[in-house]
């Protein structure tokens, strides 16, 4: 055997298939047909193999060929390595088949908590499980994630800001009026005020911050139907605006398609609902069509549910249409 120190790096194992090849065959016929190549370039590469170890691994014998010693130690170690590929490649058509869909989902922080939950619901409860990761953050963040493609889409109230350098598409799911509510005793003694919305003046009021969309919303709504409310709180976030209401600290607004959640969860009473502003639900991907199939998956569940039904019934009657007194009801 020749002295292979500093010579043989790595191995080539297409040259290791065409020896394997034939080694199993048992001639150079046989062996062509399986690898459908010709002879000479099965003994050309062979031949490469053979340089390479430094040791003839087959000698002919008539139509046949006979392994060298050698060639039986090879040939063992070929069956080997190509039996532990062929139990890889099986491994992962299997892996392939049952691999779990992932869905990466940028919530608006503003954005109503028991809103989201509804909308992804339908994917949590999919078969088979798509895994969903959600990231909540400012509107300018996760907009950068979406375009780094560490996102998939965004559940948003508002559509991006004009200006931005990324290139989006927002669609709309549909629009919710609001539902104002108090903890018990609280509601009970605005209800006692008069009638709504006018109870709502004087009224200590939760709000969203300045920052967002439905805060401006609402400020118009106020100044339209002539409501001074007595700001006691405002919060980024919505779920920790409504503990504090549940507190009884002051009136939370909630999307009234999650009114009954919200009453079960927190122990609400609502004190009255209105059409004339709301929020707006938005799905923003950066693809114009659903391409990723955890969004169209997405999209198309949530179309199936009767929250999907009532946001659409809710899209004549939109927020941000000048106010119409009569849409605003008072809760017995």
């Amino acid at each position: 055997m020749k002295d292979l120190t500093g010579h043989v790096e790595w191995l080539n194992y297409h040259h290791l298939r065409y020896f394997h090849a034939i080694a199993r065959e048992g001639s150079l016929r046989r062996a062509s047909e399986v690898l459908r190549c010709s002879q000479p370039s099965i003994c050309s590469q062979v031949k490469l193999l053979e340089e390479a170890l430094g040791e003839t691994l087959y000698r002919r014998s008539g139509r046949s060929i006979a392994l060298t010693s050698f060639g039986r130690v090879v040939y063992e170690y070929a069956e080997s390595i190509f039996s532990i590929g062929r139990e890889l490649l099986s491994t992962a058509r299997r892996a392939a088949s049952t691999a779990t869909l992932r869905l990466q989902v940028g919530i608006l922080d503003s954005f109503p908590k028991l809103l989201s939950i509804e909308v992804l619901k339908p994917v949590f409860e999919s078969r088979p499980v798509v895994q969903v990761t959600c990231r909540e953050g400012k509107i300018e963040d996760l907009l950068g994630q979406l375009a780094s493609h560490r996102l998939d889409a965004i559940l948003s109230d508002e559509v991006p800001p004009s200006g931005m350098q990324i290139k989006t598409f927002s669609h709309l799911l549909g629009e919710s009026g609001l539902t104002f509510c108090a903890a018990p005793e609280l509601a009970a003694r605005l209800k006692k005020k008069g009638p709504f919305p006018k109870v709502l003046h004087d009224a200590p009021l939760l709000l969203p911050t300045q920052n967002t969309a439905l805060r401006r919303e609402m400020e118009k709504w106020f100044e339209a139907n002539q409501i001074e409310p007595v700001v006691v709180g405002e919060f980024e976030d919505a779920a920790l605006a409504k503990i504090v209401a549940a507190e009884g600290y002051g009136v939370t607004a909630v999307p009234s398609l999650v009114e009954t959640e919200a009453v079960e969860r927190y122990g609400f009473v609502p004190v009255g609902r209105t059409l004339e502003c709301g929020v707006r639900l938005f799905l923003i991907t950066a693809e114009r069509n659903f391409a990723h199939p955890g969004v169209a998956l997405l999209a198309k569940q949530f179309a199936k549910t009767p929250l999907s039904k009532q946001l659409t019934s809710q899209r004549t009657k939109s927020p941000t249409k000048p106010p119409k007194r009569r849409s605003n009801a008072e809760t017995p």
